[in-house]
């Protein structure tokens, strides 16, 4: 009964709230490709590394902290994937991200993607990206605008919206060429019902019946609904925001 119920989810709602990951690592796909051959970049909280096969073209530089072992403090969530391992990824640097052991004027990109909430200040790091990149440099960011707790206890912030970043980033010598919400408050509900199911047995020891799974469906189906008349409701809350600034000219 419950595969059918699946079944009949999926043909009724589509797939809203579950593509935040495709539409942000497409985002991310097309402004590395994008970027000029032979420059240097830095993935600045690399992780696992997984966008550096769009980088061919350019000279890859990863870096990361290297300090998360997979574990959970007991109030969030751990990252699955084990190449996020400290030691079990081969990082060009390993260091913390406000003092990358690099010069001045190094790089020519710089892509930190969903670091900046496991950052205990962000801020810094915007600071270091500045020093780091040359004039002319282009910034890529990724960060979620809500975020519940993962990769504790390395987990210090739920999200940013976009005025973090317009007060922030010509505070540091950088201008914005693209701040792009990823999703809307809509898909963001419709994620968190999703989740739903993992939350109750995680944290309550409770498995969903089979009925349990028609409200559910129900919700997902009115919110693709709504979404498709969506008027900018990611002003109030989407997934997070892509953003592309530049480092402006010293001259």
């Amino acid at each position: 009964m419950l595969v059918k119920l699946k079944k009949i989810a999926n043909n009724l709602v589509g797939r809203i709230g579950l593509d935040t990951d495709k539409r942000r690592t497409t985002w991310v796909q097309e402004k590395l490709m994008s970027l000029p051959a032979g420059g240097r970049i830095l993935d600045a909280g690399a992780g696992s590394k997984i966008f550096q096969k769009y980088c061919s073209h350019l000279k890859y530089v990863s870096q990361d902290f290297g300090e998360y072992d997979g574990e959970q403090t007991g109030d969030g969530l751990a990252e699955k994937d084990a190449s996020t391992i400290a030691g079990a990824s081969d990082w060009d640097i390993v260091s913390d991200i406000i003092k990358i052991p690099e010069p001045d004027g190094s790089f020519d990109a710089i892509l930190c993607t969903e670091v900046f909430e496991h950052l205990p200040d962000p801020i810094s790091a915007i600071k270091e990206f500045s020093r780091l990149l040359k004039s002319g440099g282009k910034l890529i960011i990724t960060a979620p605008f809500v975020s519940g707790a993962h990769m504790t206890p390395f987990h210090f912030y739920s999200g940013f919206n976009k005025y973090f970043y317009e007060n922030n980033l010509g505070k540091f010598g950088f201008d914005i060429k693209e701040l792009t919400p990823n999703g809307n408050f809509f898909m963001l509900l419709a994620q968190e019902i999703r989740r739903l199911p993992f939350m109750a047995k995680e944290y309550s020891g409770h498995r969903l019946r089979p009925w349990d799974y028609l409200p559910i469906i129900w919700m997902l189906f009115l919110l693709r609904k709504i979404n498709r008349k969506d008027k900018k409701s990611a002003g109030f809350m989407s997934f997070g925001y892509c953003v592309v600034a530049e480092k402006k000219s010293t001259n």
